[in-house]
């Protein structure tokens, strides 16, 4: 079973920058790619970015393009989310989740997430 531990949330001034972690105990057939889902109060988690593990490809969500970046290091079975620019609308539960697939965006392609992180963003 795949095990997902997201970390690194926290209360940032709008305009700031925080770094998630996901780390993930295994990398297997069902996590071929990782991805971010914020679910903000009230609303559906939803798509933010994504990377494979082998090859680095990433995807990303016309909302952050150009402000996250999502990597991963191999070597430690953890992807990244470099967050800059913060704005309050930011704010947001994250969640980790992976994939046996590449590419994809629905939570339902999904099969196994992480606890998730809190990022609040003041403005």
């Amino acid at each position: 079973q795949v095990q997902l531990v997201e970390s690194g949330g926290g209360l940032v001034q709008a305009g700031g920058s925080l770094r998630l972690s996901c780390a993930a105990n295994r990398r297997t057939v069902s996590t071929v790619s990782m991805g971010w889902f914020p679910q903000a109060p009230g609303k559906e988690r939803e798509f933010l970015a994504s990377i494979t593990w082998i090859g680095g490809n990433t995807n990303y969500a016309d909302s952050v393009r150009g402000r996250f970046t999502i990597s991963r290091d191999n070597a430690k079975n953890t992807v990244y989310l470099q967050m800059n620019s913060l704005k309050p609308e930011d704010t947001a539960v994250y969640y980790c989740a992976a994939s046996p697939w590449v590419g994809k965006t629905t939570r339902a392609d999904f099969g196994s997430w992480g606890q998730g992180t809190q990022v609040t963003v003041s403005s």
